[in-house]
């Protein structure tokens, strides 16, 4: 719980100083008439520009949005973006699919298809903006009227302060949805416990095993087999676990996470086809697989609907 709050303070305060030196206004002014074009206020920018970094401080940060339906959009399209929790495991899959070598001869592959994730999720969540606001029964006409504000110094106690109260309403409100979804993931990778002198990792025989061996068929078409799907299932505390759990699930030890990300990489490049791994790849663009995410966007709009 307490790993998010850094994004959620550091990032607030950027937004705050922001905000105080008069820039956000002028950013949301500028911006308006192209996210007017698929259905969003210009302030929604701030929100969508935060998420990158992390999905919670984004939804929480949606609040600025006056129009109810303008700030669902927003928040639901907040986990589109590709969020910093994403990256060890596009770091995993490119490693695994992408040939390391130069386009042009000078822009490198795996950076060039990082790149275009990033690219594919602002455009996808561009999209279902545009389809939300041609669907939608009521449609409102997003209008900015607004006073510039004075560029002025920003005063950093403010700053802080609030910052620091955002980061407090976080661990106050979302953190005791997160501890106990926390609490039932562990349960389910920890027991029951492996038998003495196990020939297989640990986590094999666990609920979370058995539940994976289960759903295996309904992911099969995917191209995902038992081990893949029970990673799925820790990976829901955090998307980078998924890291770690794999490489528990396919005895793999190593003393850092770069020699883990490499020696895994490898192994699952030879054991699963190019298809699978894009699958996967496709799979973290878009599931909302993240606990946190998911209980700020419970209290954010007051209901599981």
């Amino acid at each position: 719980i307490v790993v998010f709050v850094p994004h959620i303070v550091f990032l607030f305060i950027l937004i705050n100083a922001l905000e105080d030196f008069g820039y956000l206004g002028r950013a949301a002014f500028l911006l308006d008439f192209l996210m007017r074009k698929v259905g969003l206020p210009g302030k929604a920018v701030i929100p969508l520009l935060s998420s990158h970094a992390c999905a919670i401080p984004g939804i929480m940060g949606a609040r600025i949005i006056e129009n109810p339906r303008q700030r669902l959009v927003t928040i639901m399209l907040s986990p589109l973006m590709a969020c910093s929790a994403r990256l060890p495991v596009y770091t995993l899959l490119i490693a695994a699919i992408v040939p390391n070598e130069k386009v042009f001869g000078f822009i490198g592959m795996p950076g060039l298809v990082m790149f275009a994730l990033y690219a594919f999720a602002i455009v996808t969540s561009f999209i279902i903006a545009f389809v939300t606001k041609a669907t939608a029964i009521t449609p409102t006409a997003s209008r900015l009227m607004m006073e510039l504000p004075a560029y002025r110094v920003p005063k950093m106690k403010n700053v802080l302060y609030s910052a620091f109260q955002k980061g407090y309403l976080f661990l106050k409100k979302a953190g005791t949805v997160i501890f106990v979804l926390s609490i039932i993931i562990w349960g389910l990778v920890t027991f029951p416990k492996a038998p003495e002198n196990a020939s297989e990792p640990a986590i094999n025989y666990s609920a979370a095993a058995k539940i994976g061996k289960t759903l295996e068929p309904a992911f099969r078409p995917l191209g995902f087999d038992w081990k893949m799907t029970t990673a799925l299932i820790p990976s829901f505390a955090a998307r980078e676990v998924l890291v770690s759990a794999m490489g528990t699930v396919m005895n793999l030890d190593a003393e850092d996470d770069e020699k883990l990300i490499d020696n895994l990489s490898s192994r699952m490049g030879s054991e699963y086809s190019m298809a699978s791994l894009l699958a996967l790849l496709v799979w973290f663009v878009f599931s909302p697989q993240c606990i946190a995410t998911i209980a700020v966007m419970k209290k954010e709009t007051n209901g599981y609907k």
